[in-house]
């Protein structure tokens, strides 16, 4: 895969670097680990992705309170968010289930805050909210930031696409493709709206149990 492929490169490009006059060795090495990590991360994804779609990984087996495993995760990114800028919060009754294992709730909610932590931009305010809507659960994602044009809503979901501002930034472009394979497998829907200036909503709908 071509994406691979560039990172093997860049990989090569920083260690040859090292033999340069006067080269920053320490940095370029840990430049060149920071590329071996994210190809790490990219390969998991990939994995993740390919398990989902052949159903050898069971997504939907019981259900998942929600608002604890949301607060969980956040307080995990504590320390990224706030080197970021981004501040985290968590909404919703107590006793709201969604019909996920706690596993895949957690991949869900992690890839939605990782990406508004990544792309939101420095003083954003992101938060999740699930709350009941009739005959069903809402799990909404939803950030102040940045945004994203428009037009590019409807292809944030598939995968590798990255919006122009987020091309310079570090990540995968599978986080929110993986988001929709889970909830889609749970028989839910996601959708995503906002645009350029108006921060990222992300509403996954499931039905109650």
């Amino acid at each position: 895969m071509d994406l691979t492929n560039e990172d093997v490169a860049d990989i090569l490009a920083l260690l040859d670097s090292t033999d340069l006059p006067d080269a920053d060795v320490r940095g370029l090495i840990d430049q060149a680990r920071a590329e071996v990590e994210n190809a790490g991360a990219l390969i998991d994804e990939i994995l993740f992705l390919s398990e989902l779609e052949s159903g050898r990984e069971v997504v939907s087996l019981g259900h998942t309170t929600a608002l604890p495993v949301l607060e969980g995760v956040l307080e995990d990114l504590t320390g990224a968010a706030a080197r970021a800028g981004v501040t985290l919060a968590a909404e919703g009754e107590a006793d709201i289930e969604v019909p996920l294992r706690p596993k895949m709730l957690r991949m869900i909610a992690q890839n939605l805050a990782e990406n508004a932590i990544r792309y939101a931009g420095h003083g954003a305010q992101f938060t999740f909210t699930i709350q009941r809507a009739g005959a069903f659960v809402v799990l909404t994602a939803a950030d102040d930031g940045a945004g994203v044009p428009e037009d590019t809503l409807p292809r944030l979901f598939e995968r590798f696409y990255r919006a122009d501002s987020a091309r310079t930034s570090r990540g995968t472009g599978l986080g929110l493709a993986i988001v929709k394979r889970v909830v889609v497998a749970a028989g839910g829907d996601v959708e995503a709206d906002g645009g350029r200036g108006r921060g990222l909503r992300i509403r996954a709908t499931f039905p109650s149990s």
